[in-house]
């Protein structure tokens, strides 16, 4: 996230997309809410199938990405298993809110980053220390909110400097 946090997605070097592509006869456009066609007597695909798919995957990657960090709070089976169902509910929604937020604070990605970090390296050494819940949310909370107000300052800052030009 430190190193690709400004550069846009590219869609045309996607794995799942390019598997799709090359397995699956696709139409070149939409046909109303239709996942599949019939053209020439064959099966196709239409593009809105496409996006589906990257949708579940990407829920699906949330997912399993969840796992650890639950596993860095908890090793209580319950509150894990529940914890990854709501993951797979409710992700997507919180992806988009946090894009979001990422766009309207340029300083988030970095923030995120950060966040990941540490969780990791709280996970690294669990086994030898274990850090208090409270302090792990004390520092995310922190850093969301130095990000957040970071960034507020240096566009208001921008704003000031451009306004006087």
């Amino acid at each position: 996230m430190f190193i690709f946090a400004n550069q846009k997605p590219d869609l045309d070097s996607n794995p799942v997309l390019n598997w799709m592509r090359n397995h699956l006869r696709i139409t070149k456009k939409f046909h109303g809410e239709k996942f599949f066609v019939r053209q020439n007597k064959m099966l196709y695909v239409t593009p809105l199938f496409l996006v589906l798919i990257l949708i579940e995957v990407s829920d699906l990657i949330f997912a399993v990405d969840s796992i650890p960090a639950v596993f860095s709070v908890t090793n209580d089976p319950f509150i894990v298993f529940t914890s990854n169902i709501f993951a797979i509910l409710g992700l997507r929604a919180l992806y988009f809110l946090i894009a979001n937020m990422a766009d309207r604070f340029h300083l988030l990605k970095y923030g995120l980053a950060f966040i990941l970090v540490f969780i990791g390296f709280k996970m690294l050494i669990a086994y030898w220390f274990k850090i208090p819940v409270f302090i792990a949310l004390g520092v995310v909370v922190v850093t969301l909110v130095f990000c957040i107000t970071l960034s507020i300052y240096q566009t208001k800052t921008i704003l000031k400097n451009s306004h006087r030009q």
